[in-house]
């Protein structure tokens, strides 16, 4: 079949930061082996060796853009037009009460498609052959936290507590140490010589640093879709210590990390924990691998085009599904 990924995030391949790009990605590269045609609508200055490029354009109509001989368009957020083709959304955030989904939504966890009434998931799967192999005998002697730190749901700060309680030093990649927000909020935290910034890193920079680490700390305090920055510390051989909030319990076991919304009972598990980082790196190598995301892909897209629907009615925000749990 022929495969037109659209999606307006960032450029193709991710060089520096990129989560849903390095997933589509990922994604069209196992269905060229498996022998589809992919075509990606992305951002201008993308560029793909096993793919045809197209450059969207936000200001023009959707439609026009897509080639009249694509068998299904795969989307990475609900697209804001209908689309005149066979149209599967991969809802990679958490919509807004108010967002209309397509009834072709795909979750990327199953607490994610619980929350809006869905059973369809599909769990984020990474090409780890665009990752070095991580030096998983060696002594690992710190902690980190990756992501977005200036997200506020992303508790960067409740990640330094639970660090410093726990006897470690934390290094912080995906955000700097001098902004308003440190200083207003933070300020104990990023005076501590054991609270370390080391800002917005390539792949290389990050995986360099994560694979002496002992564990991610990602406490985060919303309902985690997914959480790429768990795949990829559980690849670096890193165990993940987080809340029990979104996806969390379902892809951290107690083999490869710990689970709880009290901050106390995370501390302990750090420091009682038995570490095992080929353990680690053998699970997230197995599960959330793009040969088994695009397998899960190919069985939704065969469906859609028998003219299926991929859930009964369109998902939508259900309330009680949605309460946070309180962090303490």
């Amino acid at each position: 079949m022929k495969v037109l990924i659209v999606d307006n995030s960032g450029i193709i391949p991710a060089i520096n930061y990129g989560g849903i790009e390095r997933v589509i990605w990922g994604l069209g590269k196992e269905l060229h082996k498996l022998g589809h045609e992919v075509v990606y609508l992305v951002r201008i200055g993308s560029q793909c060796d096993f793919a045809k490029v197209l450059e969207l354009n936000p200001e023009q109509d959707l439609n026009s853009q897509i080639p009249d001989d694509i068998d299904i368009a795969h989307f990475s957020h609900t697209p804001l037009y209908d689309v005149d083709k066979p149209v599967i959304v991969t809802m990679h955030t958490n919509p807004p009460k108010e967002e209309v989904l397509n009834i072709n939504t795909v979750f990327i966890s199953k607490n994610h498609a619980k929350r809006y009434g869905s059973s369809t998931y599909v769990y984020n799967g990474l090409d780890w052959d665009d990752y070095p192999d991580p030096i998983l005998n060696k002594e690992r002697d710190y902690l980190h936290f990756l992501g977005k730190a200036a997200w506020k749901v992303k508790n960067v700060f409740g990640a330094a507590k639970i660090t410093l309680e726990s006897g470690n030093s934390l290094h912080i990649l995906g955000g700097e140490k001098w902004n308003f927000r440190n200083l207003k909020r933070g300020l104990k935290y990023i005076l501590n010589p054991k609270i370390i910034f080391r800002g917005m890193v390539n792949n290389s920079a990050k995986m360099e640093i994560i694979q002496y680490s002992k564990g991610l700390v990602f406490p985060v305090k919303w309902h985690e879709p997914f959480g790429l920055a768990i795949t990829e510390s559980l690849y670096a051989g890193c165990a993940v210590f987080g809340t029990e909030n979104g996806s969390l319990p379902e892809l951290i076991t107690s083999e490869v990390g710990f689970t709880s919304n009290n901050a106390s009972e995370i501390s302990k598990a750090i420091k009682e924990f038995n570490y095992d980082p080929k353990r680690c790196h053998e699970y997230a190598a197995k599960y959330f691998n793009a040969k088994i995301m695009t397998a899960s892909y190919v069985q939704l897209y065969e469906k859609i085009l028998k003219g299926e629907n991929l859930n009964n009615e369109v998902p939508k925000f259900i309330d009680k599904e949605n309460i946070i749990p309180k962090f303490n």
